[in-house]
């Protein structure tokens, strides 16, 4: 009897090449699925409180942080952006807020301690730790020397809560103060079999959702946040209260800051811009009263190029028109935010963005929150009563008016619902 020798040896190695395949572990993709970017200090004449303490001590701090997808474990980066000393974190554990279970140590090359240098960020070795969509998690950290405030984020619509000494873990005790701001705890990745894939949305504080209820996830991101969940795609909130596209302030302005906090994030499929409304409404405001006003040129020439950059590296580019905000903050301290010329300026800027074709998309949210009786102001049903900000309706109807398909683009059409 005659034998394939040939026939032989190519099935078995076929048969091994199988085996080592079936064997080998399947690849583990990291996707961020909430981020909070961090931004400077206020100077000491800032017209708003800090919200948190500039300096920490023997502390732990207790911070929310919400997912948009899920994993069976997790990381956690820590920052120290804009400190100017090492930052030493001591013990760390996140716990799922639902239900009774026990807080998981984050360790750092299995240790329970790391020192960030000034200006760096590090990330948590991995958390076995099943989360799903939506899950808010305790992240407590405790500070055993002294420690600056840094990877700073103002407006965290969640409480932070302070105890002295080192309460990592526990929920025994009520907390020593409660603060409004973040601070330290940057992004939270989750454990992937299929690579990241998300969205950033870019924004001053009407993308930070204030003016929403705290504590709650009303924020128009997190709406837009459980429309994408089930098709796998992660939101990422990188609005900053304060922010501009232009110039600095709170926070680097959003051109600058577009490489870090958006473009730089792995596996973006599309950034949503919201950004004009301080812009025009600084000028001449408590917040900027010297400043002149903006330029309609100023603004379409920064769109432009932020529409740029993104399409450089494949990103899609859905823009916002900004909301009407007539008698914002009125009656307050920081009125002043509103008049007719910036509120010609504000038209002028949305009806360029309806129909300058630069972009792959936009969201106009102008048309969906203003008043049909007065359309430079919010309608009263949408408004969180500043004249300024949506409220918690208003923010879902701003998430529901985006087109998912228009967002993502046609290659996901078959896979995505609108």
């Amino acid at each position: 009897m005659k034998t394939h020798r040939p026939l032989l040896a190519a099935s078995l190695t076929a048969m091994l090449v199988a085996s080592a395949a079936a064997a080998a572990p399947a690849p583990v993709h990291w996707q961020p699925t909430w981020i909070s970017p961090a931004q400077p200090l206020f100077a000491d004449h800032a017209v708003l409180p800090m919200g948190l303490p500039v300096e920490f001590h023997d502390a732990t701090l207790r911070q929310v942080v919400r997912t948009s997808l899920g994993g069976p474990r997790l990381r956690l980066v820590f920052s120290n952006e804009y400190g100017t000393a090492p930052l030493m974190l001591g013990a760390i554990a996140v716990r799922v807020a639902r239900g009774d279970g026990q807080a998981a140590p984050v360790r750092f090359q299995g240790r329970d301690d790391i020192v960030v240098p000034p200006g760096a960020k590090v990330v948590s070795d991995a958390v076995d730790l099943p989360t799903r969509a939506g899950d808010r998690l305790d992240v407590d950290v405790y500070l055993p020397r002294t420690a600056k405030l840094a990877g700073f984020h103002w407006d965290a619509q969640e409480s932070t809560l302070l105890w002295h000494g080192n309460t990592v873990g526990r929920r025994d005790r009520d907390p020593l103060e409660t603060g409004t701001a973040r601070a330290f705890v940057s992004e939270l990745w989750v454990a992937s079999a299929h690579p990241p894939m998300s969205v950033v949305v870019i924004g001053d504080s009407i993308t930070d959702g204030n003016g929403s209820s705290m504590g709650r996830d009303q924020r128009w991101p997190d709406h837009l946040a459980r429309r994408l969940a089930p098709h796998g795609v992660a939101v990422l909130n990188a609005g900053i209260a304060g922010n501009r596209l232009l110039r600095g302030g709170w926070g680097d302005g959003a051109l600058a800051r577009l490489d870090r906090d958006v473009l730089g994030r792995p596996g973006v499929r599309a950034v949503v811009v919201l950004l004009g409304t301080n812009d025009i409404g600084f000028p001449g405001s408590p917040f900027a009263p010297v400043e002149a006003p903006v330029t309609l040129a100023e603004l379409t020439s920064a769109f432009r190029q932020l529409a740029a950059q993104a399409h450089a590296r494949d990103v899609r580019v859905l823009v916002g028109t900004v909301p009407p905000f007539k008698q914002a903050l009125q009656g307050t301290p920081l009125e002043g935010h509103y008049s007719a010329d910036k509120d010609a300026t504000r038209q002028a800027l949305n009806d360029w963005i309806r129909r300058a074709g630069v972009f792959d998309g936009i969201a106009d949210f102008d048309r969906v929150l203003r008043d049909p009786a007065d359309p430079a102001r919010l309608d009263p049903a949408l408004d969180s009563g500043d004249h300024l900000h949506p409220g918690d309706a208003g923010y879902r109807r701003m998430a529901e008016s985006i087109d998912i398909r228009t967002l993502l683009g046609a290659t996901a059409s078959t896979q995505v619902q609108p």
